[in-house]
């Protein structure tokens, strides 16, 4: 808990608060006014992170509402910030491009060759996005996602994971130098940003509720079973009686027959009532939050790619991150760009994920979605 420790006190030393580390694991706090009527504390509390809570200690922990408190002291700020990375002089540029560039590349229908590698420096946009899954249980994780607005790349995970531990471990926080910022290119706008995000988030989000749902799923199948068990038993049952008087006639016979006709009928209205409850029960809302944004100024080793497809030829950038001594994936003109294969299409030469160029269902005709988002060009049917 050292983690959660040192950043409740950044956040109160923020707030005025005078605070003195304790063991073990924990806080003394002389709170103000206004953090007090907040927090809910004392003018002097004692606060403990650990297993082991110091005397007479406020256990603070994530499984609590604590992190939602402290996030209203924070408010807006800490959402967005900007951060340049110093240049690792150490770190010498990979001495076989063309080897590397070809453990990033897997372009079945098309070739590449390496024109220009130069230093340079890249923008890259971080962003941190929370998800709830509630069900018959609840889920929460945390997102991240990564683009290179230099070169139009979506950061893979190993990538974003080594680039943050990284980040953690340079102390100083140094802001972007004007002559870098513009070196580093324009942002993208906010609707580029909208639709690069929004397919990539619900993948992620489905990816890593696959578990909770495998579960959410055997808890539910567990359940419909034992319903149906009971219901099936109490109607079999009454089944049997009624097929037990078969033609008998008298009052007392047709009595019992309309008794347990009643009763079967009881039993579907009832079953149906359960599964319909089961339904509500195991229903699934997702929702996520953007939480917080970075925008990186890096230095890269930016390579000059030219693609070429039958007569047509375009250039396209990658960069090398010294900083995390990774090349990053290519471009993706369509599509989440998690994987390495691009397919490159005939028309405007767009790099795509697989499925981009895949034939229509109605017409089988292939086409590239890039060139053609909304609708098949030969039949219409919509993407």
């Amino acid at each position: 808990m050292g983690a959660l420790r040192d950043f409740v006190a950044d956040i109160l030393e923020s707030e005025g608060a005078a605070i003195e580390p304790v063991e073990p694991d924990g806080l003394e706090v002389l709170a103000s006014e206004p953090l007090r009527t907040a927090m809910g504390w004392p003018e002097f509390a004692r606060l403990g992170f650990g297993a082991t809570l110091p005397t007479g200690a406020i256990p603070i922990g994530l499984e609590d509402d604590w992190l939602d408190r402290f996030g209203t002291l924070l408010g807006e700020r800490g959402r967005f910030a900007e951060r340049q990375l110093a240049v690792v002089d150490n770190v010498a540029a990979p001495s076989d491009p063309e080897r590397l560039l070809n453990r990033a590349f897997d372009l079945p229908n098309a070739v590449w060759r390496l024109r220009d590698a130069k230093p340079a420096w890249t923008r890259c946009l971080l962003l941190a996005f929370r998800y709830t899954a509630i069900s018959d249980e609840k889920r929460e994780g945390l997102i991240w996602l990564g683009f290179n607005q230099g070169t139009g790349a979506v950061m893979d995970s190993d990538f974003l994971r080594r680039l943050r531990t990284h980040l953690a471990s340079v102390v100083d926080w140094q802001m972007p130098e004007p002559d870098i910022r513009r070196a580093a290119g324009a942002a993208w706008d906010a609707a580029t940003v909208t639709t690069r995000v929004e397919r990539l988030v619900g993948h992620h989000v489905r990816s890593d509720l696959v578990g909770f749902l495998n579960a959410m799923r055997r808890r539910l199948d567990r359940d419909r079973g034992r319903i149906h068990e009971y219901h099936d038993d109490l109607r079999r049952t009454a089944q049997t009686k009624l097929a037990a008087l078969g033609s008998r006639s008298g009052e007392k016979a047709e009595a019992d027959r309309k008794r347990e006709t009643l009763r079967i009928a009881a039993v579907e209205r009832e079953y149906a009532a359960k599964l319909d409850d089961l339904r509500h029960n195991y229903a699934l809302r997702v929702t996520v939050d953007w939480m917080q944004g970075l925008t990186l100024f890096l230095p890269v080793i930016r390579y000059d790619v030219l693609i070429k497809r039958r007569k047509g030829e375009r250039i396209i950038l990658i960069d090398w991150h010294p900083a995390v001594r990774t090349i990053e994936p290519p471009p993706c003109d369509w599509g989440l760009g998690v994987e390495r294969a691009r397919l490159v299409c005939d028309d405007h030469l767009h790099l795509t994920d697989p499925s981009g160029q895949a034939p229509c269902p109605s017409c089988s005709k292939a086409w590239c979605r890039a060139c053609h988002p909304a609708a098949c060009p030969r039949c219409g049917r919509p993407a």
